[in-house]
């Protein structure tokens, strides 16, 4: 429940911005949320970030020690390509934590909103030495349009996103070798989708490879007319079809994302 303080703060920063800036800040907060709905945040150490409309270097990012779920669109940071804070804020934001989203949104002019998740499932898939296998429908999207980037170690070398870049290429889609996975898109609400659906087929290889049966292959014929069709498969997994639906819910259970 907002308080007469919250609804204050809330109401001050809203102002002193533009309503589109204020909306893609209600979308990046609800994102966080329903990343942490699904279980799928890793205590304080990932994030979600977004460029601010009308903008070609300003983003907005998590307050560094804020848990999913308590992110608001009134707490989020608004930083810099380098990840220092271009508006006042009373919260910190941890700037290392900035180097592999600030590599995505200055080489894509499309990459509006990256997401970068450690789930379990996740990182199981980014181990193996094949990867993502396509053993799912779920498994298609990803893989029309999917990128691979060898571990380089913990992501503190600014030098490394020049080739974080160059794998990535103009794929919406990418596991981060023994790291994790990472969507990009247009709009929050795309990316939301893609991570969902890379992570079902990470889940579904995983507990299908622990059956230790065979697996059935979907015949390559079919693979090959996916990844052909790339960009209009990827662009038909439109987010706008689920993300009402999704924001609806949250003002269901917990409206708070919006203060």
């Amino acid at each position: 429940m907002q308080t007469a303080t919250s609804i204050d703060s809330t109401s001050s920063v809203h102002h002193n911005m533009s309503e589109r800036e204020w909306q893609m800040r209600v979308n990046l907060a609800a994102c966080y949320r329903m990343i942490a709905s699904y279980g799928w945040d890793d205590l304080v150490f990932t994030h979600i970030s977004a460029r601010v409309p009308g903008t070609e270097d300003e983003f907005l990012i998590n307050p560094y020690g804020m848990l999913f779920e308590e992110i608001t669109a009134s707490s989020l940071v608004k930083v810099n390509k380098a990840g220092e804070k271009v508006a006042p804020s009373e919260f910190e934001v941890n700037p290392a934590g900035f180097i592999i989203h600030s590599a995505v949104h200055e080489a894509r002019d499309d990459a509006h909103c990256v997401i970068h998740l450690h789930t379990s499932d996740g990182v199981a898939v980014s181990a193996q030495e094949k990867g993502l296998l396509p053993i799912s429908q779920q498994s298609l999207f990803p893989l029309s349009n999917l990128a691979y980037h060898d571990y380089e170690g913990v992501a503190l070398n600014p030098e490394e996103k020049v080739r974080l870049v160059a794998d990535l290429g103009d794929a919406h889609f990418m596991i981060l070798r023994n790291h994790g996975l990472l969507t990009c898109a247009d709009t929050v609400a795309n990316a939301f989708l893609y991570m969902y659906i890379m992570q079902r087929a990470c889940e579904i290889q995983i507990k299908a490879q622990s059956g230790g049966g065979t697996l059935t292959p979907i015949p390559a014929q079919i693979l090959a007319g996916i990844q052909a069709a790339s960009e209009q498969v990827t662009r038909g997994a439109n987010g706008d079809i689920a993300w009402p639906a999704l924001l609806r819910k949250l003002r269901r259970t917990d409206p708070s994302f919006e203060e």
